[in-house]
């Protein structure tokens, strides 16, 4: 049977069938989904019964695997999953619900704003693989917003305006929107803001994307009021309702999507049902703009 991508949303997110995805892939299946990947920026798999060493032998046909150090404040005692899969359940040690007031959750409330994966890092992540373990009854869906469409609904004079600015990218900005600003001084110097171009053109179709994530705190060479209110609009822009897709989460679904050309967040959801979700993330090959002292 051959793989078959069926468009979700006009030009945007695709379902994949013909392929059990638990199992190795040939050369040209892995090769076949790259290029859904560059045409949709979101493949949705149903009935995907993945253990983890499977979810990271699939991840790995698109690129090395990126560590998770450096992107939550959970202690290495803490960790439910070992540092190639991504913990963005809310789930302790014990694979129960964590409390409404721990730290962890607080922090992981941030999901919950639009964000681009790994944008807070000076190489920026490539895909993001998220497998659903356990689903909750209510809430917790996938939003997404495709960046290539936004962008090329912008008018001219803002692409001209927007083409060569570079913005600044922290788990810091993202987590202080939200009135998280309890962070240790080696959590603050973990969290270092790195410098990231706010229009990225992918490396395959050559279509130019806005690279917007709640983790940018300002733009460089602007004043943060008027970079943050000119960063607000955009956002408003990029997730208006033509350019989104959201996801209804099914046990043993498996989403990934592009992190160049979209944005993604969570919607709200009761914290004391178990949602297990696990992702594994595929590492960029390279900076967007070079590193300076941010």
């Amino acid at each position: 049977m051959s793989i078959t991508i069926t468009e979700l949303t006009p030009g945007f997110a695709g379902e994949v069938s013909g392929l059990d995805i638990t199992q190795p892939l040939m050369h040209a299946q892995a090769a076949a989904l790259e290029a859904g990947m560059d045409r949709y920026g979101v493949l949705v798999y149903h009935d995907q019964r993945f253990t983890d060493d499977q979810q990271k032998a699939f991840s790995l046909n698109f690129g090395p695997l990126e560590q998770t150090e450096g992107g939550n404040v959970t202690k290495a005692a803490d960790r439910r999953l070992d540092p190639g899969m991504a913990d963005v359940s809310n789930l302790g040690a014990d694979h129960k619900p964590l409390a409404r007031d721990d730290r962890r959750r607080l922090f992981n409330l941030g999901n919950q704003l639009w964000h681009s994966d790994s944008s807070f890092r000076a190489v920026p992540a490539k895909y993001s693989i998220l497998s659903g373990r356990t689903v909750v009854d209510k809430g917790g869906r996938t939003e997404f917003a495709d960046m290539r469409a936004a962008y090329d609904a912008l008018d001219n004079a803002t692409k001209a305006e927007i083409e060569d600015l570079v913005c600044k990218h922290s788990l810091i900005y993202s987590r202080g929107t939200l009135g998280f600003t309890d962070l240790s001084k080696a959590e603050k110097a973990m969290f270092k803001p790195v410098r990231q171009r706010l229009v990225r053109t992918h490396p395959v179709t050559g279509r130019k994307s806005l690279y917007l994530s709640s983790h940018i705190g300002t733009i460089i060479d602007w004043l943060v009021p008027e970079a943050r209110a000119f960063l607000r609009d955009l956002t408003e822009h990029a997730t208006q309702p033509q350019f989104t897709h959201r996801h209804q989460w099914q046990i043993d679904d498996l989403v990934m999507w592009d992190n160049r050309t979209t944005m993604h967040r969570v919607t709200r959801f009761d914290h004391t049902q178990a949602r297990d979700m696990r992702r594994t993330t595929v590492a960029g090959d390279a900076p967007t703009v070079a590193q300076r002292a941010a």
